[in-house]
């Protein structure tokens, strides 16, 4: 039990919340949204089971690499020494194992769509994809949006998982989704930006790459705040330019409710203060998410 314990802590499996509210969302629109010829996309629990599964095994095999690829750059930062690899809690062995156990996972995920013949088919593309972030920072300071375009992924593979049969004829059908993901892409990246701040000194002096280290503290934090603007943009837009979401009040009220969330983010975080930023980054974050999944899923059905 104590094994597992680590190992759940290690991929702080809670942090699968980031994501997963805008698969389902994704999914939820897919579902709402008719045809090209006026009919309904039929609901399919296997579905659901589906989307829960690949984004739960996509989200632990990504982390536990992450944890095997940074392990010795951990060792030597005052801020992750104490993580479970460089402290000897959990061994290279268990988290490789978990590693592959997830990433098998994920790939067998994608047969609960079958007919729909295109998770199956992108699931190796995707999951490498996703694992490659890793190695981001080595070679690029754009690497948290390459985290954002991994996220990104969610609510574009949902749908795609759900309406794939649309796509050989009208692949314009993805727009909503790849709008969606857009701001998925700006939040996402805006915020490992943040995060990053904590380590500008230690990437500094270790060779890594991050906006941080490249624009200094202060303008990382205004070119999140720009990313975090343009995400506010893409999600006020996503209702007219795609009127048939169904989208109205409700989910409009809620971007003003997540612009205001965003706004305390920036607050919280100051260029001479980052003692707030695991306040911002986990807990603001996932209010944005589940809130965002909350009003998109109410204008649908109200």
């Amino acid at each position: 039990m104590n094994s597992i314990s680590a190992l759940l802590s290690m991929i702080r499996f809670s942090h699968t919340l980031f994501a997963l509210p805008f698969a389902v969302l994704s999914a939820i629109w897919a579902w709402a949204t008719p045809f090209p010829n006026q009919q309904a996309v039929p609901f399919r629990w296997q579905q659901v089971v589906g989307i829960v599964c690949c984004m739960v095994f996509a989200r632990i095999a990504a982390m536990a690499f992450n944890r095997l690829v940074d392990r010795h750059i951990d060792a030597l930062n005052p801020r992750t020494n104490t993580r479970h690899l460089p402290a000897g809690t959990l061994t290279v062995k268990s988290v490789f194992w978990l590693t592959c156990f997830s990433s098998v996972g994920f790939i067998a995920s994608c047969f609960w769509f079958w007919p729909n013949p295109w998770p199956v088919c992108l699931c190796i593309p995707v999951l490498l994809f996703l694992l490659g972030y890793s190695y981001a920072k080595r070679f690029t300071a754009w690497s948290h949006y390459w985290l954002g375009a991994a996220l990104w992924l969610a609510p574009l593979c949902a749908w795609i998982a759900i309406r794939g049969e649309v796509l050989w004829g009208n692949p314009a059908d993805l727009l909503p989704a790849a709008a969606l993901g857009l701001a998925v892409f700006l939040w996402v990246g805006g915020f490992d930006v943040i995060y990053a701040c904590q380590d500008v000194e230690f990437d500094r002096r270790h060779g890594l790459h991050s906006l941080p280290v490249r624009w200094g503290v202060l303008g990382a934090l205004r070119g999140a705040a720009l990313s975090h603007l343009l995400m506010l943009i893409t999600l006020a837009v996503l209702p007219f330019a795609f009127p048939q979401l169904g989208l109205h009040w409700i989910y409009l009220s809620g971007i003003v409710l997540v612009a205001a969330l965003i706004a305390f983010e920036h607050f919280l975080v100051r260029p001479d203060d980052l003692s707030r930023v695991n306040l911002a980054f986990f807990h603001v974050n996932v209010v944005i998410s589940l809130g965002l999944l909350v009003v998109g899923t109410l204008d649908v059905i109200w």
